[in-house]
């Protein structure tokens, strides 16, 4: 650390692998008997997921040809197996790409050939979605196996390959809500600065901690939560495999009874629409609940707080970033916010010229940090558009109020200028989740006759809401009582269900799309 409390990549050496660090370093340091992973009943340690990444890496070199640098593709349920492949390729210098196990075969044909992997580590549940690509469609792949496949054929030992702190360790493609999924490409430091900065900085992870995570281990937010977090410190990741379903998420917490709990709103509203006969649910360990993906409509804050007495702790990260650069915490709270700058990070709020926005004003979000990734894999302009050297544009639209709390309004494609003023659909939304009859909501961008953009808002409604040209007219009321005229939706309209990306981001822009 420095005496500022904050990591710098300075503080590590020129010959860095991140798989020495997070996995060989506790067995050294005498805690390889303490528990990494709990999945299901199957309990590893620090010294069996040592020996299994070693295993895993050696047969990728040994057996696979895999050189370092080489990019070997994940894809792969929550479990043991993931964190083996991943640190495994890290620790021969290789890189893995860990795929979203939600894609269709169209989607993993794009990322396996943009990526060019040559190996495909797979869950053996997987394998049709793999298996319904032609071969020869696949113009780098060289060989599809299961991890437990490559475990028997590797070395239990296996010395690290001498990775600079600088080079490639992994990528992570974005979830494509707005187009192609793009390759962020991270290096051997990155995760170190975000376990750094705000796991231990912000959230105060020990050993003693156990990390349970929904989103999966494919998302940069679940890698961190359920991986790389744990291991920074040599505590334990708490892994699910299946569904996050509402009972399923219950299940688990109630089973293996995790202090640092992760989740997103969309989450967050499904355990509170979910109720049980008698006794509620007991989430008596979790000493921090956080959030983060998109924003915590303060009614959810209210109702989960109000239920479980746990405050929760929203916050903003990107995959480009790896992780949360913005966050609430531990006795400064404000429901609703993004919260504060985490430490070791630095932000800027500009107008469309660039400029400083003024105090309040909103503006485009840029972060500094060291856990940015270095580029865009395939996308030079894009990577120009969006890294400004130390700089990189979020492409969220933030203002920033006196007490240097930050509060989201939206996309900066999601903004609405209505009678030459700034709506934030954001806000909007808010105050719509107020009404009792309202589970889910967004709001987009909508021409009226004259071409003019005016609020358009799409409503799911609870059980027991019936959808009719009355209750239209009582939600944009109800808006109307509380925020400006100019704000209120022009258009209500009822869906069964809002389209949303797999980590549970709802897509506006199939919202904004010409409906019949």
């Amino acid at each position: 650390m420095t005496r500022a409390g904050v990591w710098s990549t300075r503080e590590l050496p020129d010959v860095f692998n991140a798989a020495a660090y997070f996995v060989d370093r506790h067995v050294a340091g005498g805690r390889g008997a303490h528990t990494a992973i709990e999945c299901g009943d199957e309990q590893v340690t620090y010294a069996q997921v040592c020996e299994r990444v070693n295993r895993l890496g050696s047969a990728l070199r040994d057996c696979l040809g895999v050189r370092p640098e080489e990019r070997v593709a994940l894809l792969l349920h929550d479990g043991p197996a993931f964190a083996y492949s991943f640190f495994g390729a890290i620790k021969i210098g290789a890189v893995p790409v860990p795929l979203n196990t939600l894609w269709t075969p169209a989607d993993y044909e794009f990322v396996l050939n943009d990526a060019r992997a040559g190996v495909l580590i797979v869950s053996e549940a997987l394998l049709p979605q793999v298996r319904a690509i032609p071969p020869h469609r696949l113009r780098s792949l060289r060989e599809v196996v299961v991890a437990a496949d490559l475990l028997a054929r590797g070395s239990d030992t296996l010395e690290p390959e001498p990775t600079s702190r600088d080079a490639p360790a992994f990528w992570l493609y974005s979830s494509g809500s707005t187009g192609p999924p793009k390759g962020c490409v991270h290096l051997q430091h990155d995760m170190v600065v975000c376990a750094s900065l705000y796991a231990q900085g912000i959230l105060g992870i020990t050993p003693e901690d156990r990390c349970f995570s929904v989103a999966k281990l494919f998302f940069a937010y679940g890698l961190g939560n359920a991986l790389y977090f744990p291991f920074a410190v040599g505590a334990t990741a708490v892994l699910w495999p299946g569904p996050p379903t509402a009972e399923h998420v219950y299940g688990v917490i109630e089973k293996h009874r995790p202090t640092l709990f992760f989740s997103v709103p969309t989450s967050y509203g499904m355990l509170l629409a979910h109720t049980r006969e008698g006794r509620d649910v007991d989430l008596s360990s979790i000493r921090h609940a956080v959030s983060a993906g998109e924003a915590l409509p303060p009614a959810l804050f209210e109702r989960f707080k109000e239920r479980f007495g746990i405050e929760i702790l929203d916050g903003i990260g990107s995959t480009e970033i790896l992780h949360v650069f913005i966050s609430n915490r531990p006795g400064a709270i404000r429901p609703g916010s993004s919260g504060l700058l985490v430490p070791g990070y630095e932000a800027r709020i500009v107008d469309e010229e660039g400029r400083d926005a003024a105090a309040g004003e909103i503006g485009t979000l840029l972060i500094k940090g060291d856990s940015t990734c270095a580029f865009y894999w395939n996308r030079h302009d894009t990577t120009k558009d969006t890294i400004d050297g130390h700089w990189i544009r979020t492409g969220d639209k933030y203002r920033q109020d006196e007490d240097g709390f930050f509060w989201y309004a939206g996309r900066s494609d999601d903004m609405l200028k209505v009678g030459g003023m700034w709506v934030s659909p954001v806000e909007l939304e808010n105050v719509l989740l107020e009404h009792a009859g309202v589970r889910e909501c967004a709001v987009v961008g909508r021409e009226d006759r004259d071409g003019l953009i005016k609020p358009a808002a799409y409503v799911v409604l609870r059980p027991g809401a019936e959808p009719s040209a009355e209750r239209a007219q009582e939600l944009q009321q109800f808006v109307r009582s509380r925020l400006a005229d100019y704000k209120r939706p022009r258009w209500v309209e009822f869906l069964d269900e809002l389209p949303k990306t797999a980590t549970g981001k709802i897509q506006r822009f199939k919202l904004r799309q010409p409906r019949a």
